[in-house]
């Protein structure tokens, strides 16, 4: 059966998380002069941050802990790293971090293009996040993305993340869209490939970070644009 329905995982696929995490952290740490105050260095900071939060999503991925964990912790823990023991510092960054990001909707490379490319292809698109619901459609909608695609399911909507399979279940549901019709993209090896694969829905990985994970007749693209290689 030919492939007519595509499911875009969104952070760092579609809308690019990192590039708009870094300048919405850089707003914040200049506003409250945390290297004057604390003699933190910025990079340094964001490194730390980065390193943290994404364990931390891992985590709650694999059910682990829950988002209002995530959210004590991501800025509490970088800071204590830097010698930093203050909650409301911390929670301070994390309220500001989820409003403010929004105000940064910078998308990857190529994504704009490839969405109108599969949009006139006639491929009917879909979002899964594993991200927060309140945020993932904002993102969409404020990134002007929101009209390529039918469905958009977030993780919260099901109340299981990617991996799992009923957050796929779920999904296809909404899109009104079978198994073998379907193919997801998405950048997270664990949550949107092995889960897609599992759940028996054909991928295409998008290594953005090289990973170069070798698996036989895997569809690997390093850039949104390779896409039309496969489709």
């Amino acid at each position: 059966m030919k492939i007519q329905h595509i499911f875009f995982d969104l952070d760092n696929t579609l809308w690019d998380h990192r590039r708009n995490a870094y300048l919405t952290i850089k707003d914040l740490f200049d506003k409250e002069e945390i290297t004057l105050k604390y003699n933190i260095d910025f990079e340094e900071f964001h490194s730390a941050y980065h390193e943290i939060n994404e364990r931390l999503w891992e985590q709650i991925r694999d059910g682990e802990i829950d988002k209002d964990y995530l959210r004590k912790h991501r800025f509490y823990d970088t800071f204590i790293r830097f010698g930093v023991d203050d909650s409301q510092l911390s929670m301070y960054f994390e309220e500001h971090f989820l409003d403010k990001i929004l105000n940064h909707n910078h998308l990857v490379e190529g994504a704009a293009y490839i969405l109108d490319y599969l949009k006139n292809k006639n491929y009917t698109l879909h979002v899964i996040s594993n991200g927060f619901q309140e945020v993932t459609e904002r993102k969409c909608i404020l990134s002007g993305i929101d009209h390529y695609f039918k469905s958009i399911t977030s993780a919260d909507s099901v109340g299981v993340r990617k991996p799992h399979p009923a957050i796929f279940e779920y999904s296809l549901g909404l899109a009104e869209a079978k198994k073998e019709e379907s193919l997801l993209i998405g950048d997270d090896w664990i949550a949107d490939i092995i889960g897609a694969q599992q759940f028996g829905i054909d991928v295409i990985f998008f290594d953005a970070l090289n990973d170069n994970p070798q698996e036989e007749n895997l569809k690997v693209i390093k850039h949104l644009l390779q896409i039309k290689e496969y489709l």
